[in-house]
């Protein structure tokens, strides 16, 4: 398969037109105060060195089974128009993503992967690319315009090669998606070993997001063989020890058909509502995100502005203690150099220099360390100079050591910090409020709300 896009004509194109629900609004504004380029969360997160993912704003929903157990069939139910392929041979040996789009289009290959960039991984697994498609309709209907369904291959035993290693593939995909549906087809595949192999190893990370259903349920023949058969693939799911469970449940579904009725009793409603449920916990858990990530960011610039105060109050001191340590590098040096100035002078000289009560108050001072030094020999007295030109080179070593301070921002940077703690904190939360409100307001009356 090329990475090229085939058009195609829409059936319903004019059906786009339709009002964008409460929740698909909500997900789409969070997701868009992440992305924006000037004042997107994610933008600001990085200014101050934290990683933020945005939120996706659709659901997963991966079907998965063995081959011909109506997924795609489902699929073509749910958006009611004829998207997938179906029938008894295998016609899909890859995977085909189906979302709502603006208009009808198929996308192949690469393009797949560039509408999806969080699925990019797949390439990894050898030969999936090239069995990776994409079926973009304009349906409104149910809420497919919050749900992406990832229709996965038929799965066997046997014999029957796949292009890429499958099981990998399905288990991958199960880490990304919100929903993992399995359907379990009555008409002898059911019990399918890949199928429960690859069921089994998904329940070990994924066991809240499995939903099992008994499709093509009206094929099954009478009420007591379909109780036979839901018993079968039960038992055989309880033998997997991490399937085990008590209240298993296993609704029985299958596509009505005005021109077949059948006296089955149809769930598939069931699975509609617990499509909704997840978007409605999606929409939860990107409000309850999106507080969290202001929380984190709030708390990053805070701290980031507070070191920088304690960079800057830091640096003061070293710049004290440097000038501390230089004055006494230089003035050790500078009394040395005035006690041999003074001991060479005549008292004429600097009684001309200083006059008679500078030159008494200098010899005050200054005499007594002057004689100190003269009654020294030549040897110790150069020693001793040696030791204070020592000493003031260790001085002024600490004064150099001490001046070293730390990067702090500059006014701009720290004006920038405060604007973007002022609009999380102001703006992105009151945002978050009103969405919630409107979340809620979908459930509760406004009396409520106050």
């Amino acid at each position: 398969m090329s990475g090229k896009i085939k058009s195609r004509n829409a059936a319903n194109a004019d059906s786009i037109a339709g009002s964008v629900s409460c929740d698909e609004r909500i997900l789409r504004d969070c997701h868009q105060m992440y992305i924006d380029t000037d004042s997107g969360l994610i933008a600001i997160a990085q200014s101050v060195g934290v990683t933020l993912l945005p939120p996706r704003k659709k659901i997963n929903v991966m079907l998965m089974g063995n081959h011909s157990a109506g997924k795609s069939s489902f699929i073509n139910w749910y958006v009611e128009e004829h998207i997938q392929r179906t029938g008894v041979a295998i016609e899909t040996q890859g995977f085909s993503f189906v979302t709502s789009g603006r208009k009808r289009e198929s996308l192949t290959g690469n393009a797949t992967l560039h509408l999806y960039p969080h699925f990019k991984p797949l390439q990894e697994f050898k030969g999936v690319s090239e069995y990776l498609s994409t079926e973009i309709c304009t349906s409104r209907q149910k809420r497919f315009s919050l749900v992406t369904f990832v229709d996965t291959p038929g799965l066997v035993d046997g014999d029957m090669k796949y292009p890429f290693d499958v099981d990998q593939a399905i288990l991958w995909l199960g880490e990304l998606c919100d929903l993992i549906l399995v359907f379990f087809d009555p008409m002898g595949q059911a019990l399918c070993k890949r199928t429960l192999n690859i069921v089994e190893n998904l329940n070990e990370q994924q066991g809240d997001r499995l939903r099992f259903y008994l499709s093509k349920a009206d094929e099954a023949g009478g009420e007591s063989d379909r109780q036979r058969v839901m018993m079968q693939i039960v038992q055989e799911l309880c033998k997997r020890p991490g399937l085990n469970k008590c209240g298993f449940d296993m609704p029985t579904i299958y596509v009505p058909n005005p021109n077949k009725p059948s006296r089955c009793v149809n769930q598939i409603e069931e699975v509609c509502r617990t499509i909704e449920k997840t978007i409605n916990q999606t929409v939860q858990n990107t409000l309850n995100s999106l507080e969290k990530d202001c929380k984190l960011i709030t708390e990053a610039i805070t701290d980031t502005l507070y070191n920088d105060r304690q960079c800057s109050i830091e640096n003061r001191r070293a710049r004290f203690k440097g000038c501390v340590w230089g004055m006494l590098g230089f003035t050790v040096p500078l009394l040395l150099l005035i006690v041999l100035v003074l001991g060479t002078l005549s008292r004429e000289i600097l009684e001309l220099m200083l006059g008679d009560n500078g030159t008494e108050a200098l010899s005050l001072y200054v005499a007594p360390a002057v004689k100190v030094f003269e009654s020294l020999s030549a040897q110790v007295q150069l020693y001793s100079c040696v030791a204070l030109v020592l000493l003031s080179f260790i001085f002024l070593l600490l004064a150099r050591f001490s001046f070293r301070t730390k990067p702090t921002l500059s006014g701009k940077q720290k004006r920038l910090l405060q604007e973007k703690l002022e609009y999380v904190q102001e703006v992105v939360k009151t945002k978050k409020k009103n969405l919630y409100e409107e979340y809620l307001r979908q459930s509760v009356g406004d009396q409520d709300m106050n």
